[in-house]
């Protein structure tokens, strides 16, 4: 397969795009519409992407265009997870609120074992859970669930603060502990799971 323009790698992008949002590919025209150039110079483009084995043959009619081969690199940024980045939770506010969007983050599902979950990142703060090799300043990937089995680190909830520890049900309670001889666990009844730990992205 012969390797594209940047200018045909564009039209065939828009092509794979409209095509997404309509449920039919574009016209000629509407092709020259949307880049400002003439319908003879998309003609070209759209020959030259036939040619290279990315586009069907039109058969005479104007909807006709069908892409048989997306560019490379499209394919390579659907394969892009999204996922925000939460800042320091405010007392009172909900966890997932816009308001405590930082920042997105792009990263490849090949990083994550189930790319149906959703996933949200948190900052750590404090050297609570260096033993477990999280440090402070750590981006902490979470898939977001309810509910974790013994031994996973977990972002919990309890009441308007957010922590990250080893979750532990025991009889009566459950237990949040630390890896870090230095603290004590934490001890509750009540409390709300966020999501178990999935990743940890650090900068050197």
């Amino acid at each position: 397969m012969k390797g594209l323009t940047d200018r045909q790698r564009d039209v065939l992008t828009f092509i794979g795009d409209y095509t997404e949002e309509n449920y039919c590919p574009p016209t000629v025209r509407e092709t020259a519409l949307h880049f400002s150039i003439s319908p003879k110079a998309v003609q070209d483009h759209f020959t030259a992407l036939r040619k290279k084995g990315y586009l069907s043959e039109a058969n005479n009619r104007s909807r006709a265009l069908r892409v048989l081969v997306e560019d490379p690199l499209k394919q390579k940024r659907k394969k892009m997870i999204e996922i925000p980045v939460l800042g320091t939770v405010a007392a009172g506010k909900p966890v997932f609120a816009e308001e405590n969007l930082q920042d997105t983050l792009y990263l490849p599902d090949s990083m994550f074992s189930g790319t149906d979950s959703r996933y949200f990142a948190l900052y750590v703060r404090g050297d609570s859970m260096i033993n477990a090799g999280i440090l402070n300043g750590d981006l902490a990937i979470i898939k977001q669930q309810e509910t974790a089995s013994d031994g996973q680190i977990v972002v919990a909830l309890i009441e308007d603060s957010v922590t990250i520890k080893r979750f532990f049900k025991e009889n009566a309670r459950i237990r949040l502990q630390p890896e870090n001889d230095n603290y004590n666990p934490i001890y509750c009844q009540d409390l709300r799971i966020l999501g178990v730990l999935s990743n940890i992205l650090r900068n050197y």
